[in-house]
């Protein structure tokens, strides 16, 4: 009789429902998907799934329950579950849908998107996941408000200038519009303030933050965003992980000698990220030989200067990456002060 191995509980999650579908391993290393069912997105939901799955797995073998981090709508049902000492798995969306074009899926709907998370968490080895530190959580609510403060007052000075234009403009309309903006203005530093009194209650993220700065453009805001947006780099195993959640991995088309189509950046990732890095790498470029070499040699290959400027927020992400994972400060002087050390050793 063939032994159970392996069970998962995959859950493609929407906002209002989660659809579950049950499979498990076998020791000949066969696996199966054996039930599907939909649940309320809500506390009666979560008790009534997990009592479900309980009914229909072994209990003799554990359980992992498998979820993509899609937006915020995970967040509740996983924190449930880990409060009651269930295992969890919390996946990036693009390791999801990487392998979702590997299966030969003509129609993807909620049913077969948990069914290839089923199957995904079959053949793969399943990190644990843990709740984000609180400092993470905090601070990924306030950058994204501030985000969206930064837009809605982008949109009123575009008003403002629009009846400025105007050829009879009405004052009281203007007087409105700029009381508008210095409300947001006002937020958007009473927000600063509060991640940065939030960051100084935690010694060890702030001395992260610390290291981080060390990089030419990055300031205490765009680290906060990258240590809060990727939960301290919890679920990031390497550099070329980072880059694809970030969507700042490079997409490109090619088959034959017919079809070509020019490289570029996929997208398909946290924006957040992506908006956060584009500032600290136009100041790099400014401020940094390293950087601004890169630049130079990108935008003399191909003359598109956004292009480089893309590939230096990428080079700048994942240098901070690098930095967190060793622990070391920014040394401009790295690769002159090595190439000193290996004529001297040559002589």
């Amino acid at each position: 009789m063939k032994k159970i191995v392996k069970q998962v509980s995959a859950i493609d999650v929407a906002q209002k429902e989660l659809v579950v579908t049950l499979g498990r391993m076998y020791d000949d290393w066969t696996p199966e998907l054996y039930a599907n069912k939909c649940f309320p997105n809500n506390e009666k939901g979560f008790i009534a799934l997990v009592a479900w799955v309980r009914k229909l797995v072994d209990c003799t073998v554990s359980v992992m329950y498998v979820m993509e981090a899609t937006g915020v709508y995970h967040e509740s049902f996983a924190y449930f579950l880990n409060n009651s000492g269930l295992n969890v798995s919390i996946v990036l969306p693009n390791k999801i849908s990487n392998y979702i074009r590997t299966l030969e899926l003509k129609t993807i709907t909620d049913k077969t998107a948990s069914e290839a998370i089923a199957q995904f968490g079959l053949e793969r080895k399943l990190d644990q996941w843990y709740p984000p530190k609180d400092v993470f959580k905090k601070v990924k609510q306030l950058s994204r408000e501030r985000d969206q403060l930064v837009q809605e007052r982008t949109m009123v000075k575009n008003q403002l200038h629009a009846e400025q234009s105007e050829a009879k403009p009405y004052k009281k309309s203007i007087a409105r519009i700029k009381k508008r903006i210095e409300l947001l203005n006002k937020q958007e530093k009473e927000i600063i303030a509060e991640i940065t009194e939030i960051i100084k209650e935690d010694e060890e993220v702030r001395l992260t933050i610390i290291l981080l700065c060390t990089l030419p453009g990055v300031g205490l805001l765009t680290a906060a965003i990258v240590l809060s947006e990727t939960n301290g780099f919890d679920l990031i195993r390497n550099k070329k992980q980072l880059t694809s959640y970030a969507g700042l991995d490079v997409k490109e088309k090619q088959s034959g000698t017919s079809v070509k189509g020019k490289p570029k950046i996929s997208k398909k990732g946290n924006r957040y990220l992506r908006k956060a890095l584009h500032l600290p790498a136009l100041t790099a470029i400014r401020i940094d030989e390293r950087f601004k070499a890169i630049f130079v040699r990108l935008v003399s290959k191909h003359g598109i200067k956004m292009k480089a400027a893309v590939a230096v927020q990428r080079k700048l992400l994942e240098m901070m990456y690098t930095l967190y994972k060793t622990n070391k400060p920014y040394d401009k002087n790295y690769f002159k002060n090595n190439e000193e050390i290996q004529i001297i050793e040559a002589a």
